[in-house]
């Protein structure tokens, strides 16, 4: 498949974006070093996205963008389009998530039930899907679930079985523990701060440690099984998400922890972006 995303450069704490037809900067606040691109390179970006103290910020388009457009990155064709947070719809650096899903999901049973939490537009659980999991995919927006939505006739091979539920985690994975609902994979991706549906708050250092354990809960543990968490947040290094699931989960599987990256074009370097850590374990035990 074409790949129609590159990161083309970064530094100065900002990232040069090709994406489809358009360059894009926007920004990379561990980019400390200086740019490899020359500065009229930079100049050719169609749009640039300034971060505010408020945590939105403002697009400059010096030229015409249309609402949205589709790219392909990871093995997928994607709607994109920017939005008032500087996002795309997409995290380039989940890619090697996608990958794992691609290849663990087809050494379970037929019947694996995967789940993805704070799941955003829905890639990782086209994944999931298309890796043949029954796939449950959890984000507190409704226009995110609308997003994902649209990504499944621009992917032949996703089957369009995709259970789409608009929701706060907390009280999802609750429910899914009262009906007796049992996964065989679980990711998920938490952000530092948010709100949930109905405007419950999320903080992370508060409601991690107890998503984790309700998510053991729906787990079925007594077939191979894994958990994916991700972060972006300070503080969360690799060694703090091992003990937090090795807290929960025990030490009957193995771990892979790794930093994020996103590769720049011509392979030479990579810009980070979170810290990416895997349980799995095919040892059965309640």
């Amino acid at each position: 498949m074409k790949i129609d995303y590159q990161l083309l450069d970064s530094g100065n704490l900002q990232k040069l974006e090709q994406v489809g037809p358009y360059r894009l900067v926007r920004p990379a606040l561990n980019a400390f070093w200086h740019p490899s691109l020359s500065e009229a390179e930079w100049k050719k970006a169609d749009g640039v996205f300034v971060r505010d103290a408020t945590g939105g910020g403002k697009w400059t388009i010096y030229k015409p963008l249309p609402e949205s457009w589709e790219i392909a990155w990871g093995g997928f064709v994607l709607t994109v389009k920017p939005t008032n947070f500087g996002h795309l719809g997409f995290f380039a650096e989940q890619y090697e998530n996608w990958d794992f899903f691609r290849r663990f999901i087809p050494t379970l049973d037929e019947d694996a039930a995967a789940l993805n939490l704070f799941g955003y537009s829905g890639i990782g659980s086209m994944a999931m899907a298309e890796a043949g999991a029954k796939t449950t995919h959890l984000d507190a927006s409704k226009g995110m679930i609308d997003w994902g939505r649209k990504n499944i006739p621009l992917n032949p091979k996703v089957p369009d079985t995709i259970r789409w539920i608009a929701d706060d985690v907390m009280k999802f994975v609750g429910r899914e523990i009262r009906r007796g609902a049992k996964y065989n994979l679980i990711a998920m991706d938490p952000p530092t701060f948010g709100r949930g549906s109905s405007g419950q708050v999320w903080k992370i250092e508060e409601h991690l440690p107890k998503l984790l354990r309700d998510c053991r809960e729906i787990m079925d543990l007594t077939r191979p099984h894994a958990i994916i968490l991700s972060c972006h947040s300070p503080g969360f290094s690799p060694l703090v998400m091992e003990r937090l699931l090795h807290e929960v989960f025990g030490s009957h599987g193995a771990f892979e922890s790794q930093e994020m990256i996103i590769p720049e074009a011509g392979g030479r370097r990579a810009l980070p972006a979170g810290i990416s850590t895997r349980y799995f374990c095919r040892v059965c035990k309640a």
